[in-house]
């Protein structure tokens, strides 16, 4: 454990450690084949987000608002996931467990920051369904991509102030007991709970975290399909309703994928003793796991997605050329436009 020290530019009364300690996983011989999955969890999920971005950016016909949604949700999931995961496999697997007080803040930020955004976009893409099937003569005029620009600004406006704001609280604790966090990132309560002063106001922000960046979006998104139903039961053809229906299948999976393994976690975690291992692998997997989906349900959910990739690969052949000369070997990449 690492010794305490007073910061200078602070009131006196304000002890903070030079290091915090993550202390992971307790007595499991093979955690470190853990830590080797969530590394691949992290390839795909780069490798898939980065493809979805790059498909909405070459292919015109998802130049459109609902697409710069799902584009901002896959930056969002390629963001947070590298906040998390890199950090959690040098930390680990390369055994680097203490975290510079200054670092494991700025650790705080970028993954609460990211998941909220992840959360708050699920909900723009609610929106942009709700418009599109209960006001369908409407739509383009109140879905457009000047508007969704808007939406996610205050989106950021308001992610980046409010962690901003949280992590201000971390940095008016004093830590005169102990450094070690018991769990594998530097999350907000597991930290605060290791403070002498007082944390009421802590404990009171970590519920409202809870309450308005995970619940009240899944009630927001609920709400919108329920009105989406209402509307479906007025549409008389079967074949209307089934097509208006395909175009909510992605988002709805996504939503479930996302929401109910983190408020499932909760709850259990209110109601049922958790072994520290436990607690650790089921957040751990709810955080990394979505954003691993998210690309392959998009694209194999999403009509749009697909004839636009069918599109993007008529356009051009990528033709390989692999030349060898002695040792060496040339690999030579011509794209032919047809």
């Amino acid at each position: 454990m690492s010794s305490m020290q007073s910061n200078s530019s602070a009131n006196a009364s304000f002890v903070r450690p030079a290091t915090f300690f993550i202390k992971g996983f307790v007595n499991i011989p093979l955690a470190k084949y853990y830590y080797v999955f969530l590394s691949l969890v992290y390839v795909v999920t780069v490798l898939g987000n980065s493809l979805i971005m790059c498909i909405i950016y070459l292919a015109r016909r998802l130049h459109t608002a609902k697409y710069i949604a799902v584009f901002h949700l896959a930056f969002s999931d390629l963001c947070g996931s590298s906040a998390l995961i890199p950090k959690l496999i040098d930390v680990f697997l390369f055994e680097h467990q203490e975290i510079l007080y200054e670092a494991c803040l700025a650790n705080i930020f970028f993954v609460f920051h990211f998941m909220n955004l992840q959360s708050l976009t699920l909900l723009v893409l609610a929106y942009d369904r709700f418009v599109a099937i209960c006001f369908p003569l409407r739509y383009h005029a109140i879905v457009t991509k000047p508007a969704m620009f808007l939406i996610i600004g205050v989106i950021w406006i308001f992610s980046v102030t409010f962690f901003s704001v949280l992590v201000n609280l971390v940095n008016r604790l004093s830590f005169c007991r102990s450094n070690v966090i018991d769990t594998y990132y530097c999350d907000f309560a597991p930290i605060y709970r290791l403070a002498c002063n007082d944390i009421f106001v802590h404990i009171m922000m970590g519920k409202l975290s809870f309450g308005l960046l995970i619940c009240i979006p899944p009630i927001l998104i609920f709400i919108s399909y329920f009105c989406i139903a209402l509307t479906l039961l007025k549409i008389a053809h079967g074949a209307d309703r089934i097509k208006a229906m395909k175009t909510c299948t992605s988002h709805l999976i996504l939503v479930a994928i996302f929401y109910l393994p983190i408020l499932s976690n909760h709850i259990a975690a209110l109601t049922t003793f958790f072994h520290p291992n436990t607690r650790i692998i089921n957040n751990s997997l709810t955080q990394t796991i979505p954003p691993m989906l998210n690309p392959i349900i998009y694209t194999l959910k999403s009509e749009e997605v697909m004839q636009s990739i069918k599109e993007l690969y008529k356009r051009s052949r990528l033709t390989f050329i692999i030349c060898l000369n002695e040792t060496q070997l040339f690999c030579v990449v011509s794209i032919l436009l047809v």
